[in-house]
């Protein structure tokens, strides 16, 4: 374990997947929490925080979220102490059935009552599932009420996407990865220009909604970088009219300052004339000739 300051929690069968598939990318750098009612969620997580809801597996909050939440309020006197070293927590979730719905609003809750920035990216049903859309809007509305960044992700979108490159959108989100993991490594590691929590916070506070998009591509295509950050599958995305962006950029060794300021003017071009932006950089071997930008951008 770390010092537990970045912690990636994982609630629900669908949200302790992604959050195990984006810190295996990034274990030596923040801490991982996974809740949900399903013991099976718990397996290959020696290092992870683990917190099941009720009293055994067979007990189950499918489908009853008030369940979820109860039993997680039973646990908050645990989750103090797991959440007291906590500065940002990224919360990942699937609402719409029972422990997602019930237990994340909470946890979200919980952390921010402790002064943690709290990140949430929560899958919402498919169109055609106009029961669970029901169920997952108002667990939404508390979700977002709790958090700092709230990004709404559709599952739609990312199954489509998940289908054109081949793969299960539940084991292999790479839109849910790479954001996290751009993330963290930015908050956690040394770069050209360093980022931290205080810059962070310093944008997602100010007034206004906030959302996040995150690309990887040529180096030398800033405007198809741009791009493909928008094609994000979320379930709302405007970045025009924002007034506050945090914005990390990573490449490799050859990457150039003339580089860095052509994304960056790409991804900035739209904010308010007196936007706060606050820009960070580093190198990464593995990003010959690509650039790969996060950016959290607030005040919409």
């Amino acid at each position: 374990m770390h010092d537990g300051s970045l912690l990636i929690a994982g609630v629900g069968g669908l949200g302790s997947i992604w959050a195990k598939r984006a810190h295996s990318r990034c274990s030596d750098e923040c801490d991982l929490l996974l809740i949900d009612s399903d013991d099976s969620s718990f397996e290959d997580s020696r290092q992870a925080h683990c917190l099941p809801l009720g009293e055994s597996s067979e007990e189950g909050c499918a489908a009853l979220p008030e369940l979820a939440s109860s039993h997680y309020l039973k646990s908050t006197a645990i989750m103090e102490k797991i959440l007291e070293p906590v500065e940002l927590l990224i919360l990942l979730t699937g609402l719409g059935g029972g422990v997602g719905t019930g237990a994340a609003p909470a946890l979200a809750a919980q952390a921010s009552r402790k002064g943690a920035i709290v990140i949430s990216i929560a899958g919402m049903p498919f169109e055609d599932h106009p029961t669970r859309r029901a169920i997952a809007l108002p667990a939404f509305n508390k979700l977002e009420d709790a958090s700092d960044v709230c990004a709404q992700l559709s599952l739609d979108r990312l199954a489509w996407q998940a289908r054109s490159r081949g793969v299960d959108w539940r084991t292999r989100p790479s839109w849910v990865e790479d954001l996290v993991q751009g993330l963290i490594l930015t908050l956690g590691q040394v770069g050209i220009i360093n980022l931290d929590l205080m810059d962070l916070r310093s944008v997602v506070q100010r007034k206004g909604a906030a959302t996040m998009i995150v690309a990887e591509g040529d180096a030398n295509d800033p405007e198809g970088l741009f791009l493909k950050a928008l094609s994000a599958p979320l379930a709302s995305l405007e970045v025009i009219g924002a007034s506050g962006c945090l914005l990390q950029l990573e490449g490799g060794r050859q990457m150039s300052i003339y580089q860095m300021e052509q994304v960056a003017e790409a991804f900035t071009r739209g904010l308010t004339d007196d936007a706060q932006v606050i820009l960070g950089a580093r190198h990464s071997d593995d990003l010959d000739g690509k650039m790969r930008v996060v950016a959290v951008v607030s005040g919409l």
